[in-house]
């Protein structure tokens, strides 16, 4: 069975009922249901019906996003969920902690960074021998002269 082949329920939502429910834009719905965040199904006038748990799986996304999570990871994370069903409290823990060591790193790569940034404050450039956010001890002075670095990061 496809991971989008649900029991049509009772309690079925149109696009526009999601969208007011969810405080989430009908065409962002579209986008979530194209990378395959949520599903949906046609009806006989072939119009899209969502179940209603979609409406627990389209918050989890939106604060997966907040937190700075990548669309790829929340997919990801939300095919570890049951079909068919809401997400209950025990599956957003198990997908909470997936995502707290990323968040930890993320947030103290970002606390480095911001206690950092005041050694380049009037620098003006990206040219600075030992700038400590782009050019850590002149590493790209040794690929040679002129513009090394166009943020391939």
């Amino acid at each position: 069975m496809n991971t989008c082949d649900t029991p049509k329920l009772q309690h079925e939502m149109t696009v526009g009922q999601l969208a007011a429910r969810s405080g989430v834009a009908v065409t962002t719905l579209h986008f979530y249901e194209s990378k395959g965040l949520i599903c949906s199904h046609r009806n006989e006038g072939n119009h899209r019906r969502y179940p209603r748990e979609v409406l627990r799986r389209v918050a989890i996304i939106k604060v997966a996003q907040r937190l700075g999570i990548p669309l790829a990871t929340i997919h990801a994370a939300l095919q570890t969920l049951p079909h068919g069903t809401a997400p209950s409290a025990a599956d957003w823990n198990n997908l909470s902690a997936q995502w707290k060591a990323d968040l930890d790193q993320r947030i103290n790569t970002m606390t480095a960074l911001r206690d950092q940034l005041s050694g380049c404050i009037g620098c003006g450039c990206l040219s600075m021998e030992a700038c400590p956010l782009r050019n850590w001890a002149d590493v790209l002075g040794k690929q040679g002269p002129g513009a090394q670095l166009l943020d391939r990061e």
